[in-house]
């Protein structure tokens, strides 16, 4: 049970990501977030955009974990989770520390939660 609000959680924040990355990237507010400036922005924004899809992907992948009811919801869950992890890592050693706290960390307990069956 905790194990899947962690999981809806960090698909959530996925649903987020995906929507500044795709929609808000040139928007006073994806641009504070992301700490772009208009012309940066307007450059980089299909470049966002992809990134927003494949956070997309996680989002769905995390949802079809949360909510299945077959025997492979543990083998979704480790995929998916570990996925964001590794994700996460690799984006605050290469675009921003708190990535680690905002994604990497957060995947990592869900992935403790659902190793321990809590």
């Amino acid at each position: 049970m905790v194990s899947n609000i962690l999981i809806l959680i960090i698909a959530f924040l996925h649903i987020y990501i995906l929507i500044l990355e795709m929609f808000l990237w040139d928007t006073p507010r994806g641009m504070k977030t992301f700490r772009n400036s208009p012309d940066k922005a307007q450059l980089t924004k299909s470049l966002a955009q992809n990134m927003g899809l494949y956070n997309g992907f996680l989002a769905a992948g995390l949802l079809w974990a949360a909510l299945s009811t077959s025997e492979l919801q543990t083998s979704l869950a480790y995929f998916f989770l570990g996925c964001v992890l590794v994700a996460g890592i690799y984006g605050s050693v290469t675009a921003s520390r708190k990535i680690l706290f905002i994604q990497a960390i957060p995947a990592l307990i869900a992935l403790i939660t659902v190793f321990l069956g809590i």
